[in-house]
């Protein structure tokens, strides 16, 4: 009999497929679509306001959601209780980016009709991100699966490592997480950008995102502008662009001086701390250090911004 999993979790149902076992995933988030075949499995959570708001008004309805102490997001306890999951996957790691640990232990305390083990994430860098797939492959019996797909994983950033090895040429790099109010990309982006040949500016590798003043990026002048709203398709991020582009001072940065301003997919990549990370250096690499690196990304997982 097969291990039944509920994953509330984006990056956490991406691990359980690269593992090789989508047959054994019950249910999902109302966030998971990858790979595109889980779409059709029950969903089992959603968000709490709608989802055609502006990052303005995202941010203030998230902060009075988290204010009230109530979620983000709801369990829906119904559902999986109908599953009646062996696993289910969360993390404790930001209320705003899926459902929390505490929600779904309220959800199902005293609920299912099995004791389901509950699995939760908490990764701040990318060694974090790598012990993750470890743990849930034991947790699932497949440590065989997970030594074999982070082998993938770490020969692909050794790659882009040894490729740069004796690159002295770092630029400056600015990554938005989020454009109203501003917020850099912290957690393990800065670390992604280092390997990827360039410094992360005004964030600390291993720290939450910081909010910060649009002065303060003006001074860094960072040599390389890389938009990236979290949980953001490039279409989605395209129709607030003009948030930035008002910005006063926006126009004499280096980086738009130097048609070096980028828009990633933030949805797809970046922000899901999954197997696809490794996916988010390699776009970084190709951005960064164009000569050395053209994996295909282009287009899809991010464009050129052209003023």
């Amino acid at each position: 009999m097969h291990t039944k999993i509920v994953s509330l979790l984006p990056s956490a149902t991406e691990i359980v497929c690269a593992l090789g076992l989508e047959k054994s995933l019950v249910g999902r988030s109302h966030e998971c679509d990858y790979p595109a075949s889980v779409k059709q499995l029950p969903i089992c959570s959603e968000a709490n306001f709608p989802d055609n708001l502006s990052s303005s008004a995202i941010d203030v309805k998230v902060k009075e959601i988290l204010a009230d102490a109530l979620s983000v997001y709801t369990v829906n306890r119904e559902q999986i209780k109908q599953l009646a999951p062996d696993v289910v996957i969360t993390q404790a790691q930001c209320e705003v980016c899926a459902v929390s640990l505490k929600d779904v232990e309220a959800a199902l305390e005293n609920y299912l009709d099995k004791q389901a083990r509950i699995i939760s994430l908490q990764p701040n860098s990318l060694d974090d991100i790598f012990s993750d797939i470890t743990t849930i492959a034991a947790a699932l019996n497949v440590s065989d699966a997970g030594n074999a797909l982070l082998e993938d994983l770490h020969e692909r950033v050794d790659i882009i490592r040894h490729k740069l090895k004796f690159n002295e040429n770092k630029p400056t790099v600015a990554c938005i997480e989020w454009l109203e109010p501003l917020m850099l990309s912290g957690n393990w982006v800065p670390e992604l950008v280092s390997i990827a040949g360039g410094i992360s500016v005004l964030t600390e590798q291993g720290k939450h995102s910081p909010y910060v003043q649009w002065d303060d990026i003006l001074l860094q002048d960072p040599e390389v502008l890389i938009v990236m709203p979290c949980g953001f398709p490039l279409q989605r991020t395209l129709k607030e662009i003009d948030l930035l582009l008002q910005l006063p001072g926006f126009a004499e940065m280096k980086a738009v001086k130097n048609n070096r301003v980028y828009i990633a997919d933030g949805n797809q990549y970046f922000n899901r701390p999954g197997p696809r990370i490794v996916d988010s250096i390699e776009i970084l690499a190709e951005i960064i250090n164009p000569k050395q690196f053209i994996f295909g990304y282009e287009g899809d997982g991010w464009i050129r911004f052209a003023l």
